[in-house]
């Protein structure tokens, strides 16, 4: 199927109301929905962690709603098991009364689906969420399914430090494009949120895009220019994490154990193209990698023992890893 083509002021104006009816919902957090909506725009899955309560639930449900796609939620517990995310194959009874296998998906097959609280369920229940996040498929009885497209995986997960969790494989934590930290809302924003959740009006988002506009936005994004000068910073950037580089602050040597994979570059670029078309330019600037470099990586560092004990975050990392990574000048 063809897709439609998209221009790229008609790119940045979708994602502006894209933006504005998911503000009519949502308080706030201009950089989240921001983010969010570069991981969708770009074809990848993003990870949201923040203490329960902070509207992460109602950001996909209203991102649904604004881009006019299937909707599917996935609460995840410690008894949820692998069929109960891909689907199963059931013994049915046709009018002959043959008896054949029927598959049923499971609620994997949407377009924009919610894994909420993905760390409360047991690894194997984790890792069934893999092959659908990286090739937007499932095998089950050997029979591999294509998923919808679009198809976006926003997973949700609270602190590690809550009881009942689980932490993420290392492997699965690299499958999402952006890991979106959630802040705690301003007194302003507490005050919004309490006028516009205890009235008896309950405010929606109306769509502003649908299907087949979305992959538009994503085909027209990865053909935005970059220059070799701008893919060389981002390779740098992603070199500097790895404790072993020359070029990495000695931060990084004291602190990391296993730098960022290659899909952190990836994603930095990515990501860089939809920030630049997003501020109106159709080329990537160093600032559209810097932008992209804390949400791309901090969840793809692996800080060893001495970092945790002396409560060095990844974010410190990565900001110091730019401020050591300076562009290489042109001629």
């Amino acid at each position: 199927m063809e897709t439609e083509t998209i221009t790229a002021d008609e790119f940045r104006a979708t994602a502006a109301e894209i933006e504005a009816q998911v503000g009519r919902v949502i308080v706030g957090q201009s950089e989240l929905v921001r983010h969010t909506l570069v991981t969708l725009l770009a074809g990848g899955n993003a990870l949201l962690e923040g203490v329960p309560g902070l509207g992460k639930t109602m950001l996909v449900r209203t991102l649904a709603q604004a881009v006019d796609c299937s909707f599917a939620r996935i609460q995840f517990t410690p008894d949820l098991m692998p069929a109960d995310i891909v689907g199963t194959n059931l013994i049915v009874e046709d009018e002959q009364g043959r008896r054949q296998f029927q598959f049923e998906p499971g609620p994997i097959f949407a377009n924009l689906v919610l894994a909420d609280e993905i760390n409360r369920a047991t690894p194997k229940t984790q890792s069934a969420m893999l092959e659908a996040m990286q090739e937007h498929s499932v095998t089950v009885a050997k029979v591999t399914r294509r998923l919808p497209e679009p198809f976006f995986v926003l997973a949700t997960q609270n602190p590690l430090e809550m009881e009942g969790t689980y932490p993420l494989p290392e492997a699965q934590l690299d499958r999402f494009f952006f890991k979106i930290d959630v802040p705690f809302p301003s007194v302003e924003d507490l005050v919004e949120i309490a006028n516009r959740t205890t009235t008896t009006s309950t405010p929606a988002a109306s769509p502003a895009a649908d299907g087949e506009k979305i992959r538009a936005m994503q085909a027209l994004a990865r053909g935005v220019p970059i220059a070799s000068h701008v893919t060389a910073f981002a390779a740098r950037v992603l070199k500097a994490t790895h404790p072993q580089d020359p070029e990495s602050p000695a931060i990084v040597r004291d602190y990391v154990r296993y730098g960022a994979s290659p899909r952190g570059m990836q994603a930095m670029i990515l990501a860089g193209k939809i920030l630049a078309l997003l501020d109106g330019r159709y080329n990537v600037a160093f600032d559209d990698i810097r932008a992209a470099a804390v949400p791309a990586l901090r969840h793809r560092l692996i800080l060893n023992f001495e970092a945790q004990a002396e409560g060095i975050t990844t974010d410190a990392l990565i900001g110091e890893i730019l401020k050591a990574v300076v562009p290489e000048k042109t001629a």
